[in-house]
């Protein structure tokens, strides 16, 4: 792990990881054996246990007693720490550098102009047509779920402030603005009882129970993240309602959580009542036992988790219509801004991926009710991913996205609608059409599955890079110049604005698969009107080089290349050709010894741990699965096949040509007792294994294999 930078690292390990390896991987049998081969492979730090050191420090110390770690694997470990806390300077008089850093400058103005720049900054332009800029003196409403609130992403901080996207309209017309965010006010009567769900009025809210109450304990705010998953916000004290582990409770200011125990779904039934079912995401775990859904009340009167034959059915009373409201905002108003988008802690989460793309179901019919109700719409995708957006991209005059950005996101906003920033962001993800353009998510081969903008061949909704401006820029011819290329750009249009110059390449020729294109440099220019300047790039030949398989090396082809400077990957500006003198990648020597994980290509494999300690092995996990080795040499023609395969009983053919081609041999494997225990098998060869070929091994049975050569 350390091979790959001269740099002095501290490695620290992912929060709970190394009891994950006795614990839900049960990849070792003791703590002490676990924490000594994570030592051992380069971890300096263990987090595990929360704040208690006593079972890592017990663990390392078994370890060392029992000869699994010796006392110098201990001492470089306290070394890369000790050496990051010198650099910190943590043992100096006064802390050193950084001993004077303190809560002061947290909020102070240098980092709010830093947070208004950055989120200004990263907001994207995806359509406009010549609605933006805004102006100043005209009328507007800004609604939708994400208009007046703003969420904390994944381990963000707490914000120091909050400037929402209505807050900062309002800011930049000098006085407040119409607004609705658009959401559905229910409430949820006991068909069986005719009570009402309630939550509690105080700021810490109360448990859920059933009551004969009408007032605003009954109502609840509900807000569609999609995937038929919805948030209740409790309009007494405006409280997220999530589980506790005993009961409901309205008490979040947000979803939040690793489980995110604010989810749940109104689930709508042929009589035309809805059962309410609990979605917090470890009712997804295989640990989770406990029923699912909703009520009827408890014998203290509050709300529990039965089964759904015993669920209440519920009457959804609407009391107030989210979309009536946002369209009455909208009507006469110069402009209606919707911002519509994700929860960063629901659908599309570290261990919880979405299951589709689009906008939440509601959010999309909000925007095309607004959109009727005032043909000046510009809507604000607020999320943390690409988003399908169905023809909403085609219906709205102007559309901008934006991350979840920090406390200054409203502001930002702001001055991208009005014009006080011209927009340069540029998308870092391909926006595809439809989830029919990629793959499984668990399909992790971009190259195989032609995933991202380096090997996609259909035309994505956006492009990777992509993001317009208020302005325009023309391109000059590009120029090779030592270590690069430069390139004139010229603001064409009467805005200063900047343009995000990207320079792409692509190898024409290749023994391997080479990507579409593939960004090499890049660099943001702002150009005022009228102003040329002469962008550089750098550029070497070592950067085009690409992974050889056959020989584990990196490697630099001689070919032709194409090198395109775009505006985006998709939006080609200038052109020109590169001829490089490198190497020519020599045909396949199998008579080595060759690691099976160096295919070439394959079907029905997936890549593991050789053993506990290091290598990768490749593991048949269909019938039939087969590796290919593309160009062999097979002179003079081998006469045996030897493998190192381990785990159950299986064969391996080695075929010419194809997966189905002509059978030149099969080693037969009796398995062994671990799928660690290698062992070699051996088959001899027909006369037909020469020439210039491609070589295959198919793979029968649950086997792995390690490595292999024909002799």
């Amino acid at each position: 792990m350390r091979s790959w930078t001269s740099r002095d690292l501290l490695n620290v390990t992912d929060a709970f990881a190394p009891g994950n390896l006795t614990g839900s991987q049960k990849y070792y049998g003791t703590q002490a054996e676990a924490d000594a081969a994570a030592l051992k492979a380069a971890i300096d730090s263990f987090t595990d246990n929360d704040t208690d050191p006593g079972p890592t420090t017990a663990a390392i110390k078994s370890a060392l007693s029992t000869g699994l770690l010796k006392e110098k694997d201990i001492d470089e470990a306290v070394g890369h720490i000790l050496a990051i806390r010198v650099r910190l300077g943590e043992f100096d008089p006064g802390g050193g550098p950084y001993g004077g850093i303190d809560a002061s400058v947290i909020n102070s103005t240098a980092h709010r102009t830093l947070a208004r720049r950055a989120a200004t900054e990263a907001t994207v332009l995806l359509r406009n047509d010549g609605t933006l800029p805004l102006r100043k003196s005209g009328s507007a409403a800004v609604v939708g779920p994400l208009s007046d609130t703003l969420y904390t992403d994944w381990y963000s901080g707490a914000l120091p402030y909050a400037v929402t996207p209505k807050d900062g309209v309002a800011a930049e017309l000098g006085a407040p603005v119409a607004g609705s965010e658009g959401v559905d006010r229910i409430a949820l009567k006991d068909t069986a009882t005719g009570r009402y769900v309630t939550a509690g009025n105080g700021d810490a809210g109360a448990a859920l129970r059933e009551t004969a109450d009408s007032g605003a304990g009954t109502r609840f705010d509900v807000f569609d993240w999609g995937s038929g998953i919805v948030t209740l916000r409790s309009a007494a004290n405006g409280k997220y309602v999530g589980y506790n582990g005993s009961g409901f409770v309205n008490d979040q200011a947000q979803p939040n959580g690793w489980f995110v125990q604010q989810q749940f779904a109104l689930e709508r039934q042929s009589d035309g009542t809805y059962l309410l079912r609990y979605a917090g995401y470890e009712t997804g775990e295989s640990w989770w036992t406990s029923p699912v859904y909703l009520g009827p009340a408890r014998t203290d009167g509050t709300l529990g988790l039965v089964g759904k034959d015993k669920a209440a059915h519920y009457a959804k009373d609407v009391v107030r219509d989210g979309t009536a409201e946002a369209v009455a905002a909208v009507k006469g108003k110069d402009t209606a801004v919707v911002v519509v988008g994700s929860m960063p802690a629901i659908n599309g989460r570290e261990a919880h991926d979405r299951t589709d793309m689009a906008l939440a179901p509601s959010q999309e019919a909000l925007v095309r009710a607004v959109r009727a109700a005032n043909p000046r719409t510009v809507v604000i995708v607020e999320n943390s991913y690409p988003t399908t957006l169905g023809a909403l991209q085609k219906e709205v005059p102007a559309l901008l996205w934006t991350s979840h950005a920090g406390q200054e996101t409203g502001h930002a906003l702001a001055d991208v609608l009005y014009g006080d920033a011209n927009p340069a962001g540029r998308l870092t993800q391909t926006w595809y059409r439809s989830e029919s353009d990629l793959p499984s998510i668990l399909d992790y081969d971009i190259i195989k599955s032609d995933r991202t903008y380096q090997y996609f061949e259909g035309k994505p909704l956006y492009p990777f890079g992509y993001g317009l401006s208020y302005t325009s820029f023309r391109y000059g011819e590009l120029k090779r110049v030592p270590d690069g290329y430069e390139v004139a750009v010229t603001n064409t249009g009467r805005r200063t604005g900047d343009e995000v110059v990207q320079l792409y390449v692509h190898q024409r020729t290749s023994r391997d698969q080479q990507p579409l294109k593939q960004l090499k440099a890049y660099s943001r220019v702002s150009l005022k009107p009228g102003e040329t300047k002469t962008v550089r790039l750098a550029l070497r030949t070592p950067d085009l080089a690409h992974w050889d398989v056959t020989r584990s090396k990196w490697v630099v082809e001689t070919a032709a290349y194409d090198v395109m400077v775009r505006s985006s990957s998709a939006d080609i500006r200038a052109w020109t050709s590169l001829k490089v003198r490198g190497e020519i990648i020599p045909p396949r020597d199998l008579s080595r010894t060759t690691r099976a994980e160096n295919f070439d290509d394959y079907r029905g494999i997936s890549l593991v741990d050789e053993s506990k300690a290091d290598g990768t092995a490749v593991r048949a996990t269909a019938e039939g699965s087969w590796l290919k080795f593309a160009d062999t040499l097979l002179e003079p023609g081998p006469d045996g096949f030897a493998a190192r395969v381990a785990g159950a009983a299986g064969t391996v053919e080695v075929r010419l040509g194809s997966p189905t081609g002509t059978l030149a041999g099969t080693a037969h494997f009796e398995g062994t007792s671990s799928p660690y225990a290698y062992e070699t098998v051996k088959a001899p060869l027909t006369a037909a294994v020469k020439g210039r070929r491609d070589v295959y091994l198919v793979l029968h049975g649950d086997l792995r294999l390690s490595t292999f050569s024909l002799r």
